[in-house]
């Protein structure tokens, strides 16, 4: 009795809880709160624009008038297109050529990861192609590429070669702006295995030492299996860097010559800036993203198999 006339003469009443269903719900609820800023900025500047993209495609649209629906004629004209084809060769080549990245990259990283004098600032120089606008690479790697004045031919001269103007061979171009390329995404792919390389288990490492691995040995069956994460992602970023070539082409040698060295990206560039056909340029860029989708798609299947 004494007890129940204190808690009425202060007023102290214990909150009711609530029942355990409704506070299930109002906990799931609480993620969702707090990603709803990014979902709402995601959907507005990522997933409206690929939606928009593929509604524009069936459309004829100068960017100023009136749309007019035409279905697949875009695309049908953009299949019977040449310029389409040398442009999906262009960048499927460089996929090719730039899975030569990760593999590099990692090549690099096992050398940089060493506890020597004067390796941070090797490290430092190797980076630094990373941080460098693609432009700037483009302008340095037209300079060297130069028939006249560049290092390229400069050091072909000195080793009895012919000389070659590389940006203005059909043959050889595509070649060219690969290679400047794969300049700074080695760089990027050496971060990544640095990074790697710097978080592995010493546990493992010490116990296949004790059973005498080392060498190729050790790299395989040890190091690169606790590097599959990085290399998924170097793998994925190198996939995505190649199929999104856009700067280097349109730096170095817009498309040319003779449209040659022109890519996916570049196509729908000047189809729907140069050429005023934005459905045109849409329909390109939906067969880009469907590219793209597929490839990582793939991969990450092939992760997730691998992890389970």
């Amino acid at each position: 009795m004494l007890q129940q006339s204190t808690a009425k003469t202060n007023g102290i009443q214990r909150p009711k809880r609530l029942p355990t269903p409704t506070r299930r719900i109002s906990k799931q609820w609480v993620p969702w709160i707090f990603m709803a800023p990014a979902l709402i900025l995601f959907s507005l500047y990522v997933l409206y624009p690929i939606a928009d993209s593929f509604m524009l495609s069936f459309y004829s649209w100068d960017g100023l008038g009136d749309k007019t629906w035409i279905g697949f004629d875009n695309y049908i004209q953009l299949f019977d297109s040449e310029s389409f084809w040398t442009a999906l060769k262009n960048n499927i080549l460089w996929m090719i050529l730039f899975m030569l990245a990760p593999p590099i990259g990692l090549a690099i990283a096992l050398f940089l990861n060493q506890d020597v004098a004067g390796i941070r600032l090797v490290k430092a120089l190797f980076f630094f192609p990373f941080v460098i606008s693609q432009v700037v690479i483009g302008l340095v790697f037209s300079w060297f590429y130069d028939p006249n004045l560049g290092l390229l031919n400069t050091i072909l001269d000195v080793f009895g070669f012919q000389t070659i103007a590389l940006l203005s061979s059909e043959e050889y171009v595509t070649y060219g702006i690969i290679v400047a390329g794969l300049w700074p995404q080695i760089a990027y792919c050496m971060i990544l295995y640095l990074t790697g390389l710097n978080s592995l288990s010493p546990d493992q490492i010490e116990a296949a030492r004790l059973d005498r691995a080392k060498g190729l040995k050790m790299l395989r069956y040890i190091i690169l299996p606790q590097l599959s994460p990085a290399t998924f992602i170097a793998v994925v970023v190198t996939v995505i860097g190649a199929l999104r070539s856009f700067d280097l082409v349109a730096t170095m040698t817009a498309g040319g010559p003779w449209g040659s060295s022109t890519v996916l990206a570049y196509m729908m560039y000047e189809e729907s800036i140069f050429n005023y056909r934005m459905g045109y340029g849409a329909a390109v860029a939906v067969v880009l993203f469907l590219i793209m989708a597929v490839y990582i798609a793939y991969f990450l299947v092939n992760m997730l198999r691998s992890e389970r």
